[in-house]
């Protein structure tokens, strides 16, 4: 028989992962981020940016996760950054640089904070101001022709590493 909502035993648990969004705009993509954030028991969301909002096509997306996800939404990342360092955060941006590390051989478990994933732009990624004031930045190693993945993928991939290394 297949598990369905109402016959899974999955744990419920919460991490303290905040998952901040640089510039994501696409009301699907928000959707979705909801849906992942809800999916392996994250703190919060963070929109940074103008002309977010969080409507009808958010709301078909999130399946009703923006109900139970905590969520604000903040035009300038750079307070939201500056106020997540002040709180003691372990600031993590996923994107490939000269000097990223594959995220699978970080050791999320040598973190004894709280955890900010910062992830970017659906097109652009996250800004080079922002990269410069995160404690690291870490990419996922890909095998074919393409070098990128949709936001909401690497962030699937990401939380998914990092819950696995803090449950195990």
């Amino acid at each position: 028989m297949q598990l369905n909502h109402y016959n899974s035993k999955f744990t419920k648990k919460t991490f303290p992962i905040t998952v901040v969004c640089d510039h994501v705009t696409n009301a699907p993509n928000i959707g979705s981020l909801f849906r992942v954030s809800d999916a392996f028991g994250i703190t919060q969301l963070i929109f940074c940016g103008e002309s977010i909002t969080i409507g009808r096509k958010v709301s078909k997306t999130s399946r009703a996760t923006e109900k139970s996800i905590g969520y604000r939404i903040n035009q300038n990342i750079d307070s939201v950054i500056s106020t997540l360092k002040s709180n003691n955060y372990y600031l993590i941006g996923i994107e490939i640089t000269a000097s990223s590390q594959p995220i699978h051989n970080f050791d999320f478990k040598s973190i004894h904070k709280p955890i900010a994933l910062i992830v970017g732009d659906e097109n652009f990624g996250i800004s080079d101001a922002i990269l410069k004031q995160l404690d690291v930045i870490l990419h996922i190693e890909m095998f074919g022709a393409n070098s990128s993945m949709n936001v909401v993928m690497a962030t699937n991939v990401a939380l998914y590493e990092i819950t696995k290394q803090l449950t195990n």
